[in-house]
C-alpha cells in the first residue's frame, strides 16, 4: 500500500511539473505550421492570412514594405516567380509571451527548390537558403495576427541545425 501512494505521489508531480501548452502557444505554433503548409503549396493569399493589416515586413534582401496587401504581393511574385516549387520547413527557435497578447516567435527556416537566388544570397552545402525570421504577433478581438515579419539569411560559414 505504501508502495503504491509513492507511486501516486510521484505520477501526480511528474504530471504537474510536465509544461502544459496554453491555446494561446498552440495558436502561435499554428500559424508558423500553416505558413509552412501555405508556402510549400504556393499560396500567397493564404501564406498571408494571418498578417496584419497595417502589418511591416523586412524581406532577406533587406527590403522594407508595410501593409498586407503589399506582403501578399511579394510573396505571389516569389511563388509565381524565382521560389516557384520550393519546399519550406520552419523550426521555432524561441517563442515568447512578451505581454499576454503580443507574441515573438523565431523560427530557422529551410527553403530547397529555388528557382533563381537573390543577389547577396546562397544556399547551404545541401542546397538550402537557411534564414531566421522573426514574427511579432499580437492578439486582437480574440485573433492573432503578425504585426513585423523580419527575415534574414543566414550567411555561409554561420552554424545552423539542420532542420527537424
Amino acid at each position: 500500500m505504501k508502495c503504491l501512494l509513492v507511486f501516486v505521489v510521484a505520477l501526480v508531480a511528474a504530471v504537474a511539473a510536465t509544461p502544459q501548452t496554453s491555446p494561446d502557444e498552440t495558436a502561435v505554433r499554428n500559424i508558423v505550421q500553416e505558413e509552412i503548409t501555405a508556402w510549400n503549396s504556393g499560396d500567397a493569399a493564404v501564406y498571408s492570412r494571418h498578417f496584419a493589416a497595417d502589418g511591416t515586413f523586412t524581406n532577406i534582401r533587406g527590403e522594407f514594405f508595410a501593409r498586407r496587401q503589399s506582403f501578399i504581393e511579394k510573396h505571389d511574385n516569389l511563388f509565381k516567380g524565382p521560389f516557384h516549387g520550393s519546399t519550406l520547413k520552419q523550426d521555432i527557435v524561441s517563442l515568447k509571451f512578451v505581454r499576454p497578447d503580443v507574441a515573438v516567435v523565431e523560427v530557422l527556416t529551410s527553403v530547397t527548390g529555388i528557382q533563381k537566388l537573390f543577389p547577396g544570397t546562397n544556399t547551404d552545402d545541401k542546397g538550402r537558403l537557411r534564414t531566421r525570421l522573426l514574427q511579432v504577433l499580437v492578439k486582437d478581438g480574440g485573433e492573432w495576427k503578425i504585426t513585423a515579419y523580419h527575415n534574414t539569411d543566414v550567411k555561409s560559414g554561420v552554424p545552423v541545425p539542420d532542420p527537424q
